[in-house]
């Protein structure tokens, strides 16, 4: 009786083992990739006024690197790294170097420290810049589509523009602050943003500067920009690095700002007096 209880056990235990999940190693941490393609129109102003349809179509195409890019955003639960995928001139068939110098850097986001680390060069001098990620007062909406497998929901925004292209200089903005200074307060500029989040992959990131959704951001449309996910991998099979940029002199967004509008301003004075 003695042996038929210890059998009767073992085969117990046998039966029970068979229909429990199979043990697997513990997983890796969540990590996803997200290429996003990008497309831009191009405002030509009074200046295009004068041109006609065949020159505008020469200046697109010469500006295609500017109009059209390609990004990938690595992230896990609380950090992802964004950077463009650098591609040949469609004319040159040279990088677009002068377009470089205002187009932002790889872009490392903290959202559970709040926490931006952007690597940015300028004319041969690197920067790291580190700061706040820019708050952004979302609103939910009720719409909702389809972007490829996943089910997306609508969110609205209106952000400082001047959050948005810290990166980036125009002589059209510097006229603009120094005519404000001369009346008075200068008026914020604001720029419209609308975003599609998928709740399916529920990290709070997205592609550029844009975060804070409950779910990862699939679509993003802000001025004449529209950035849209073409294809995601959710824990690949090799592990991704998402860590911030290390090289550059450490400096602040606004500190940034100030240092490639003198930097502009100095070049500008220089051709001057070279002319005189």
């Amino acid at each position: 009786m003695k042996s038929f209880l210890i059998i009767c056990s073992f085969v117990s235990s046998a039966i029970l083992l068979s229909l429990s999940p199979t043990l697997k190693p513990a997983p890796q941490e969540f990590q996803g990739q997200a290429v996003y393609f990008s497309k831009s129109t191009m405002q030509l102003g009074s200046w295009g006024a004068r041109m006609s349809e065949a020159q505008k179509k020469q200046v697109q195409a010469r500006l295609k690197n500017r109009l059209e890019k390609t990004y990938t955003l690595n992230f896990n639960k609380e950090a992802s790294v964004f950077d463009e995928e650098e591609k040949l001139d469609a004319m040159s068939g040279a990088t677009d170097s002068w377009g470089q110098n205002f187009a932002a850097g790889e872009q490392f986001k903290n959202v559970k420290e709040n926490q931006l680390v952007q690597s940015q060069e300028f004319y041969g001098k690197q920067f790291l810049v580190k700061d706040e990620l820019i708050p952004i007062d979302w609103v939910m909406g009720k719409e909702s589509k389809q972007i490829g497998q996943y089910m997306c929901f609508k969110a609205t925004a209106s952000v400082p523009t001047a959050d948005l292209t810290w990166y980036s200089f125009a002589w059209s903005d510097l006229r603009r602050n120094t005519e404000a200074s001369e009346d008075g307060e200068p008026e914020v500029a604001m720029t419209q943003v609308e975003a599609w989040y998928t709740p399916q992959i529920p990290v709070r990131h997205g592609p550029g500067q844009f975060w804070g959704l409950p779910g990862l951001i699939l679509e993003v449309s802000a001025g004449d920009t529209t950035m849209l996910c073409s294809k995601i991998t959710l824990n690949p099979s090799e592990s991704i690095d998402i860590e911030a940029p290390k090289k550059g002199k450490e400096i602040t967004k606004k500190k940034y700002k100030e240092t490639i509008t003198e930097k502009m301003m100095e070049m500008r004075n220089n051709r001057g007096r070279r002319r005189s």
